[in-house]
């Protein structure tokens, strides 16, 4: 097991030096004379179509409800193999990042809320300062070496799928539009059929994957958000099967391997460049003092490290939960402030929130990167003056 988390946190670390890249190149191309191509790259237009039947979107679109729709997949495997059998298995070692990620969520919301209460609309975006970027984050603690503790890793990438899975629920629960009863019909058909072929021990990947595009464009044609689709697809996926020749394989943890590398180098800094890319050039200094930009950087930057120091101080105070092995309180308020890198996450909640409209003249978007390099730059910096331990294994 420690191979497989120790492979993990290196894809994941390379992957958020990799966004860091295109973020910059992003924000290069639409502040430079080349925005009107960076523009024109955003919004071409891709049409598939089989006969009759066809659905045309803009390059954005398509990677925001498509290819985050495999992202989220690739998440929904790693949730289910946590909880089976990996970091989220037992009660004793979900308590502490379960706790912090609650409290990495509850307080963020307050502080935006805290902020744009007064602002119907502006409110729909509560949810942007609740996420952790794990890419990002385990990017910041790659550069760190051994001055934290490998139980602090696997604790922040333990906390940052708890994540991602509340960011799943709140998706489902509150950007949800106008749902088509025969478009979810179809949907609730296609999940009745992946649970029965789980059930019935279909060993074929293609079987499962042909059922989950039916069940993505259904869900996109719902009303309720396609990356929906990714999640539920993955819970059907069973964890070890066997074949007509009595071998033991793990259809799951297969298809999570066979994604990673996609999904961290291709589909993920693919998100990135076409979100990141905030036009600076008229961007008033007043609009980044506004109240949502301030809840955004805030919420981030204090409302994540208060929430999750602060839930993970009062559980271990009251045993309800243990430090994790090697570390100390100070090396897990840092972490906490490392949690406050929001990013890809936040940015795709920003783009339900708001419809990816200009209202806030990028405002938002830039609040969220200000408040993630706050949050990478602030927990570095602290981390890095621990002193630096001879020796720290997996082992």
């Amino acid at each position: 097991m420690f191979s497989t988390i120790e492979e993990f946190i290196k894809k994941e670390s390379s992957s958020g030096i990799l966004l860091i890249a295109v973020t910059l190149l992003a924000l290069l191309l639409q502040n430079s004379f080349l925005t009107d191509a960076y523009t024109h790259f955003l919004h071409t237009p891709v049409h598939i179509s089989i006969g009759t039947f066809g659905i045309a979107k803009p390059l954005l679109l398509w990677v925001n409800d498509g290819l985050m729709a495999i992202f989220f997949f690739l998440i929904g495997l790693e949730v289910k193999r946590e909880v089976l059998e990996g970091e989220l298995s037992s009660k004793s070692q979900i308590a502490l990042p379960a706790i912090a990620a609650l409290g990495g969520m509850i307080i963020p919301a307050l502080v935006f809320t805290f902020f744009n209460h007064t602002d119907a609309f502006a409110m729909n975006g509560w949810a942007i300062p609740t996420a952790t970027d794990i890419a990002f984050a385990l990017g910041i603690l790659s550069l760190l070496g051994n001055r934290v503790p490998v139980s602090l890793k696997i604790f922040l990438m333990a906390l940052a799928i708890i994540d991602d899975l509340g960011a799943i629920v709140i998706i489902a629960l509150f950007y949800t539009s106008d749902l088509s009863f025969v478009s979810i019909s179809i949907a609730l058909g296609s999940i009745v059929v992946l649970v029965g072929m789980n059930q019935l021990k279909v060993i074929k990947k293609a079987a499962y994957i042909l059922v989950g595009i039916v069940l993505w464009i259904s869900v996109l044609k719902s009303g309720v958000h396609a990356t929906i689709a990714g999640v539920v697809l993955a819970f059907c996926i069973p964890l070890y099967s066997t074949t007509r020749k009595g071998e033991h394989f793990s259809m799951l943890k297969e298809m999570e391997h066979d994604l990673h590398y996609w999904v961290a180098f291709f589909i993920l800094p693919l998100f990135a460049f076409v979100n990141a890319g905030v036009d600076l050039k008229d961007l008033a200094p007043s609009a980044i003092a506004s109240d949502v930009s301030l809840g955004v950087i805030l919420g981030l930057f204090l409302g994540k490290q208060v929430g999750v120091f602060g839930f993970s101080f009062l559980a271990i105070k009251l045993g309800f939960a243990s430090l994790p092995t090697g570390s100390n309180f100070k090396q897990l308020y840092g972490v906490a402030i490392l949690t406050g890198i929001g990013f890809t996450m936040s940015l795709f909640v920003n783009s339900l929130a708001y419809n990816d409209t200009d209202l806030f003249h990028y405002a938002d978007k830039l609040a969220i990167l200000l408040g993630s390099f706050l949050s990478g730059i602030v927990g570095y910096l602290y981390l890095h003056s621990m002193p630096q331990k001879i020796q720290d294994t997996l082992s």
